[in-house]
């Protein structure tokens, strides 16, 4: 029993690490919003107590993050493929192959030092940023979506994109200088707008952790047991048969010990037979001389 009372707190503990990395949804963001990620590819922050996104998570722990919830850790292509579909941060993000990397398609001082394109950062695998995940299945979703939805002529694609440079030009050239002044905050700011909870897809995938873990813990649970009994069985049908092989040698030494003290019996029988046979000779031969 107390083989049983070691293992399992083991077993407890084993169950509540991996239980951990259910993730709560309050404590964290997903950019971009709630089941919109690009091209598959989204970035999961950490939130403070102020409920800002922090940096958090170490090239390990991205990992892990991204597998509690039902998908991988994104690799450099993938994000690259997301960027070119229109995925922009300000937040350097775990990629799979062990370095950060922010995905920028405008230039801004205080986002990847002006530079455009998958900016790199190769940082000690202990450094935390954000992390970028991969669900394959939206990717596959948008990627059938993008193949059976019908393109845009060239004469509307080309009114669209007239109207829109129209549109930016004259809204450029009516906008005041203090309006130009704060355009790249606005753009950072815009970026920054987190998505406050994880969907119903990522939490359904936390539950599923928990429920095979507590499932490994069960069966877990369960081996040691018999395990157990098992031994404890062999233990008693061993001490058993040890009783038995006792008893059978107790009996042998009886019945040896009877069978010398009879005959010990018998001899001293003999001996008072004879000498009372002596005496009664003794006996005769006194008689026979008084009579004389």
């Amino acid at each position: 029993m107390n083989m049983i009372w070691l293992c399992l707190p083991a077993v407890l503990c084993f169950t509540s690490v991996i239980c951990g990395q259910s993730i709560d949804s309050s404590h964290i963001r997903v950019f971009p919003a709630m089941n919109q990620s690009i091209a598959g590819v989204f970035q999961v922050s950490s939130l403070n107590h102020l409920n800002q996104p922090q940096y958090a998570f170490d090239a390990s722990e991205a990992r892990s993050l991204c597998s509690s919830l039902g998908v991988d850790i994104a690799s450099k292509a993938q994000v690259k493929t997301a960027l070119n579909r229109g995925l922009e941060t300000c937040r350097f993000g775990w990629i799979d192959e062990h370095f950060a990397v922010i995905p920028r398609i405008q230039s801004l001082s205080t986002c990847g030092q002006s530079r455009t394109g998958l900016v790199t950062w190769r940082a000690s695998v202990t450094k935390r940023f954000d992390v970028f995940c991969f669900n394959e299945s939206d990717a596959v979703t948008q990627l059938k979506d993008a193949t059976t939805t019908s393109p845009l002529n060239s004469s509307d694609h080309s009114e669209q994109t007239n109207s829109t440079q129209t549109t930016q030009s004259t809204s450029s050239s009516s906008s005041s200088p203090r309006s130009s002044s704060t355009s790249a905050p606005q753009t950072r700011d815009k970026e920054a707008v987190p998505a406050r909870y994880v969907g119903s897809a990522i939490r359904s995938a936390g539950g599923k952790v928990v429920l095979i873990t507590s499932t490994c813990g069960l069966l877990l649970t369960a081996i040691i047991l018999i395990v157990y009994l098992k031994s404890r069985r062999i233990g008693s049908q061993s001490l058993d048969m040890k009783q038995q092989q006792e008893s059978i040698e107790t009996e042998d030494w009886t019945c040896v010990k009877s069978v010398e003290q009879t005959e010990e019996d018998a001899q001293e029988e003999e001996k008072i037979q004879v000498e009372d046979e002596d005496k009664d000779v003794s006996l005769n031969l006194s008689d026979s001389d008084v009579t004389e």
